[in-house]
């Protein structure tokens, strides 16, 4: 059974998010501060975890900084009353796999949890634990990524959208394809962001390796291309 941390302080909401996954069908944990979580979590048992940020000590994004750190895999989903961009911006880069504010239907909540799920599982399923593409080489467990032995410092937004380039190598993928698998929730129309990260993925690991497909998408090539 698909076990769910639930990282959370207030009680009301403790009682609404336990009530609604345990009907249908996951089990929980719950922690109400980061050490506990992080114990928790570290643990190895965990399927997903559920992030609120205001927690007393450690702030979430500490929490989950930690934890991406010490190598824990699982999605991480952050549930926060704070609606602020940078705040949701911050959350993304340090790891995070999608936000969603207060208030909130449980019905939202769910689909979103499923959609995570199913993307851990086909990962799950296809990876080992390093990737590895002519000279790039991507550390999953340490999330460390190399060129020619050299060593390249992502930030976290552009080593998932590095591994998703080399899940699929020499595939076109679309912008909104980038979009749906990289960060999971809704851009504004015409939004570039996919966009500006390839530019700082050819920044750091080379112009060539990440072709355009005009009017498609983008590619990993190899380095001969």
């Amino acid at each position: 059974m698909t076990h769910i941390l639930i990282v959370e302080d207030e009680s009301r909401i403790v009682t609404f998010l336990e009530k609604g996954l345990q009907a249908s069908g996951f089990t929980t944990t719950l922690a109400t501060n980061s050490d506990d979580a992080a114990a928790i979590a570290l643990d190895g048992n965990i399927d997903l975890l559920l992030l609120d940020l205001g927690l007393p000590g450690q702030d979430g994004l500490g929490l989950l900084k930690d934890l991406r750190g010490q190598g824990f895999q699982a999605p991480v989903i952050i549930l926060t009353a704070r609606h602020g961009i940078d705040d949701k911006v911050a959350g993304f880069e340090l790891g995070a796999d999608d936000y969603l504010t207060k208030p909130f239907r449980f019905e939202e909540l769910l689909v979103r949890i499923r959609a995570r799920l199913r993307t851990s599982m086909i990962a799950g399923e296809s990876n080992t634990c390093v990737l590895a593409f002519g000279d790039i080489t991507l550390d999953l467990r340490t999330r460390r990524v190399s060129l020619g032995g050299r060593r390249i410092d992502l930030s976290a937004r552009e080593f998932t959208l590095l591994e998703t380039f080399m899940r699929h190598p020499e595939q076109v993928l679309s912008r909104q394809h980038l979009l749906d698998l990289v960060w999971g929730y809704d851009y504004e129309p015409g939004s570039n962001v996919v966009d500006v990260y390839v530019g700082y993925l050819r920044k750091k690991l080379g112009n060539h390796l990440i072709e355009t497909v005009r009017g498609m998408g983008y590619r990993l090539v190899p380095a001969f291309n």
